[in-house]
């Protein structure tokens, strides 16, 4: 397990992809510059939110898969894909077909049991079979079986002059190892480890422990990998919103200063009937960031990350904190940004 200064290993970010309604192509692309970008600096990983009904990313499928025939090297995740707005079958077709696409760069994160604001749009999904599906955990194990390869049809082969296989299409070999769930409480991180899946870890959690955030986000991780077969090796990546100033301008060190202060009324205030406990945003040099992460015993106990970019910023704060994350932050915790991609080879008249 990870120790208090041990070299940070993996840097990603997660980001909302933001769209304006009446002109959605501008924000999609904007997103997958944001990839492109993170990408040339070295960053590891960019995980996808999924929203339904909001402008962000309702659809984060079909942005890695763009995604795929722009970038050559960074992985691609979900964080998180509510499993019960999904249906398990074509879900696993979409992933397997991503993640040939990306060459095995896939990371699908997920959350299991009734999606936030399912209320808006339950119907639109299930307008009579709502009380006939099973949204908790059994439904990402189906998709778990069918992202593995488990047989589907008893009846394969030639029907006509069409072949069909009994196993979904295409099978994509070692996805099912890079499956991730999110989770917010002690019992749903032994629930993952038991089962095997990555953990991540986000900005949000239940408050089991007292209301010090990462107290009980750190006893979520302990108790995720004393459930898991790999113990203290299983992978946890932590999710908060971070973001460093050092590049900034005053205007944008104002506006990142204004959007973390709107929050802080919920720090340590355990919110609504599920008493989440939401962790405080970072804002400030990459010294002074790193100073609070290394005090922070949930990430203590990491060695990878996927930090959240603020909601509603502008292209050019998205670039600028991103690149602080990769030159200024990722040295403070002694992390070695992979090496640029190749530049693509001239076409030949």
């Amino acid at each position: 397990m990870p120790e208090h200064g041990s070299p940070l290993q993996r840097l990603g970010f997660l980001t909302i992809g933001s769209f304006d309604p009446a002109s959605p192509a501008g924000g999609h692309e904007d997103t997958l510059r944001v990839i492109e970008r993170g990408e040339q600096l070295g960053l590891d990983s960019a995980w996808l939110r999924h929203r339904h009904l909001q402008p962000g990313i309702s659809s984060p499928v079909a942005i890695m898969a763009a995604a795929s025939q722009r970038t050559s090297r960074i992985e691609l995740g979900t964080a998180v894909t509510p499993i019960g707005a999904e249906n398990p079958f074509r879900l696993a077709e979409d992933l397997g077909t991503v993640d040939v696409l990306l060459g095995g760069r896939l990371n699908p994160g997920f959350s299991t049991g009734t999606p936030m604001n399912f209320d808006l749009y339950r119907d639109a999904i299930y307008p009579d079979t709502l009380d006939q599906e099973d949204l908790g955990p059994d439904r990402l194990l189906r998709l778990r079986d069918l992202v593995r390869g488990d047989v589907v049809s008893a009846s394969p082969g030639r029907r006509g002059i069409e072949e069909f296989s009994d196993v979904v299409q295409p099978h994509s070999p070692g996805l099912v190892d890079r499956l991730w769930c999110g989770v917010g409480s002690t019992r749903s991180a032994v629930w993952a480890g038991e089962h095997g899946f990555h953990l991540l870890a986000s900005s949000v959690t239940k408050a089991e422990q007292g209301t010090d955030f990462a107290v009980n986000q750190r006893a979520q991780i302990d108790a995720y990998r004393d459930a898991h077969p790999a113990g203290a090796s299983a992978r946890v990546s932590q999710g908060l919103v971070v973001v460093p100033t050092d590049s900034a301008t005053p205007e944008q060190r104002a506006r990142y200063a204004a959007y973390a202060e709107s929050r802080t009324g919920r720090v340590g205030v355990p919110q609504g009937p599920g008493q989440l406990l939401f962790a405080a945003d970072l804002v400030g040099t990459s010294a002074e960031i790193a100073d609070a992460l290394h005090a922070d015993p949930a990430y203590q106990a990491v060695d990878e990350v996927a930090f959240a970019l603020p909601f509603a910023l502008e292209p050019d704060d998205y670039a600028q904190i991103l690149t602080d994350l990769a030159e200024h932050l990722g040295a403070e915790l002694g992390w070695t940004p992979a090496p640029a991609p190749a530049p693509a080879p001239t076409p030949t008249p």
